[in-house]
């Protein structure tokens, strides 16, 4: 029997890369120094700190995976603003569910990069569920979830199966 689970990816090193030059929307990264902390960084799924130095960029996730992948979103193609280290960091410091203390939508997409529908989560014991649930379906490739407030990317979940990824 194969035991799924699921894992919140961050930005991919590679398009972390690219993204401290040049963002999905053809911009310069302009970094920053955060002086009050507490942008949800997408690089290593924490909150930045005080004095830490980031960007805010624009980020097409569906994209880069699309090109993985060979899928085709089309309309559902989009850029939205992310927050990463202006320099590279060590990664997330261990697994789990990051920014799950507020209501977070997620989405699910099928193999071809289409929107198969999502769910608002409104209690941060109810993510792992709602990954059950979306996964349940043999349909969804990946899933992302969002911030309710703004609608930003927060992270892609996939599936992993013990003793890899799948």
């Amino acid at each position: 029997m194969t035991t799924t689970m699921y894992t919140a990816r961050p930005i991919a090193p590679r398009a972390l890369e690219e993204l401290r030059t040049t963002d999905d929307a053809g911009h310069p990264t302009v970094p920053f120094t955060d002086a009050e902390g507490g942008a949800p960084l997408r690089c290593c799924l924490r909150r930045g700190g005080p004095g830490e130095r980031i960007a805010l960029v624009s980020y097409a996730p569906l994209r880069r995976w699309a090109a993985e992948t060979d899928a085709t979103p089309g309309a559902y193609d989009e850029v939205g603003p992310v927050f990463i280290h202006a320099e590279p960091c060590e990664g997330p410091a261990g697994a789990g569910l990051p920014f799950t203390n507020a209501h977070r939508t997620v989405r699910r997409y099928c193999a071809q990069g289409h929107i198969l529908g999502g769910r608002l989560v409104e209690e941060p014991d109810a993510f792992g569920k709602a990954l059950i649930e979306a996964f349940d379906d043999p349909a969804v490739a990946l899933v992302h979830v969002r911030a309710v407030e703004y609608g930003c990317f927060l992270y892609e979940v996939r599936r992993d199966y013990e003793g890899g990824r799948g």
